[in-house]
């Protein structure tokens, strides 16, 4: 067990926030899966201060995915404090700040990764978010902006003495968004640095990798992000690797089928089946990665139009898998 302030997390496997993608109903299967905490998809803390009904959707969980962090991004202190008051009324188990997002349309307001190219603003927001917060304050940030920049084990310190109850880290700079391979030993510095729970990110796709990464850097947990886009079996897989040294068969084309229909099936409950189809079609994309005439699957997922569609579709997989 670990504990991050006075949240016990089970198991040291997590699942990263994800924009798009780690909604409640992603969530909600993750933990069935055996993620030890789940974070919400990024949330604007400017969205949140001046009220934008789009932002507040996305704080929406339920009991069964707790431990559970909303993240927030912003890089006004004052206003990331009051977004921090305002999530503290639903009572989260955490509280995340997002200083790792690469993408052009975060950083260029200074938010997400550029917030570490300042690291006195950095601590700031920090500081605001922890004295605003009823519950511990955890932090997501890279290895640094670039080779050139300020790096994450020089930064880590300043976040921790403002406050931070938890650090986790993904292994690429800004600059390398997702490409090349992450680097893990920047993790292990990071943890030789500072005295609170450190989680290591980036390339974690197996039970092996896990270990791999738990074992080479000292770190206290593993968070997997893209490796669970169509897998959230990855967690179950993972937690009873960690625990027996052995691996777990292999989700069936069947499993895979029930469950990428059952999650649709939950996003019609909540969004409606013309939303629902519209925002699961690169999920439905990401769980159909094997089937049987995979690409052609694909293609006739960006055209379908209802539940019962995609319900025919993936079902005439498991008809070609018996042939």
């Amino acid at each position: 067990m670990l504990l991050i302030g006075d949240v016990a997390v089970k198991t040291p496997v997590a699942l990263a926030p994800m924009a798009g993608v780690t909604d409640s109903t992603f969530r909600s299967i993750a933990k069935r899966m055996g993620a030890g905490l789940v974070t919400t998809e990024m949330v604007s803390s400017r969205g949140l201060a001046y009220g934008n009904e789009r932002t507040k959707e996305l704080l929406a969980f339920t009991e069964e995915e707790r431990p559970i962090a909303i993240q927030l991004f912003g890089s006004e202190p004052e206003i990331m404090g009051k977004a921090a008051r305002l999530v503290s009324v639903l009572r989260p188990d955490l509280i995340d700040i997002n200083m790792g997002c690469p993408t052009p349309k975060i950083v260029k307001n200074g938010d997400g990764a550029a917030l570490m190219l300042d690291p006195d603003k950095a601590a700031r927001v920090v500081e605001s978010v922890v004295s605003n917060s009823t519950c511990p304050v955890t932090v997501k940030l890279r290895r640094g902006w670039d080779e050139k920049s300020l790096s994450v084990v020089e930064l880590a310190p300043l976040l921790v003495q403002a406050g931070a109850a938890s650090l986790t880290v993904h292994g690429r700079y800004r600059e390398q968004f997702y490409r090349g391979q992450a680097d893990w030993e920047c993790v292990a510095a990071v943890k030789g640095v500072v005295d609170v729970p450190v989680w290591g990110n980036g390339d974690v796709d197996t039970p092996d990798a896990t270990l791999r990464l738990l074992r080479r850097t000292g770190c206290d947990g593993v968070m997997i992000g893209r490796g669970a886009l169509g897998n959230p079996w990855i967690f179950r897989e993972v937690v009873h690797y960690l625990r027996r040294g052995e691996y777990l068969p292999k989700p069936t084309l069947r499993d895979r089928v029930e469950l990428a229909l059952s999650h649709l099936e939950q996003q019609a409950m909540l969004k409606g089946e013309y939303m629902a189809i519209r925002t699961m079609r690169p999920q439905l994309a990401w769980y159909s990665k094997g089937f049987p005439q995979a690409a052609a699957i694909r293609h006739h997922i960006n055209r379908a139009g209802t539940v019962n569609e995609v319900r025919a579709l993936f079902e005439s997989c498991l008809k070609v898998d018996v042939q």
